[in-house]
């Protein structure tokens, strides 16, 4: 089972869940996740304790081709939603075609945005998006010290 849940699914799911008593504060983290390393473990945990329920959405195979070149993903989608939702601090795997999360964040309004700390709040490509629809933006995780392409460099 890859722990993939479709995006129109997660998006009926959490519309659900803002309508209970107690709607969870949702967290979404995203990214290619190719070769999963500990920096991936650490922001995806860092990510989680910002909310109640952490959603991670995945670039699909195509994607990570356009990102990052010939021969990647290095691991299939599938693959790599699997080792990612059976993270105990992950609690939804979705994924998206698009080169930036935009799309992923219209359809699903997460309270926080959170992104690894190769980032800033300033240069978030999606910030516009964020800040429109009003939901927070964090940036965690350890200082960006490791990469699957750095890994695969080495290789």
């Amino acid at each position: 089972m890859s722990g993939l849940v479709q995006r129109a699914a997660l998006s009926a799911e959490l519309e659900l869940l803002r309508g209970s008593g107690a709607p969870p504060r949702v967290v979404l983290a995203n990214g290619c996740f190719d070769l999963l390393h500990v920096g991936h473990v650490r922001y995806l945990e860092d990510a989680a304790s910002r909310g109640d329920l952490l959603v991670v959405a995945m670039n699909t195979d195509e994607s990570v081709s356009r990102l990052k070149g010939e021969g990647r993903p290095v691991v299939t989608l599938a693959d790599r939603a699997e080792v990612i939702s059976a993270l105990a601090c992950v609690d939804r795997v979705t994924s998206f075609d698009e080169d930036t999360l935009e799309e992923t964040l219209r359809a699903l309004v997460p309270d926080v945005h959170a992104k690894g700390t190769d980032y800033t709040s300033e240069t978030l490509p999606e910030r516009h998006v964020d800040e429109e629809l009003g939901i927070e933006i964090a940036i965690c995780g350890d200082p960006k010290t490791r990469s699957s392409t750095g890994y695969l460099e080495k290789s």
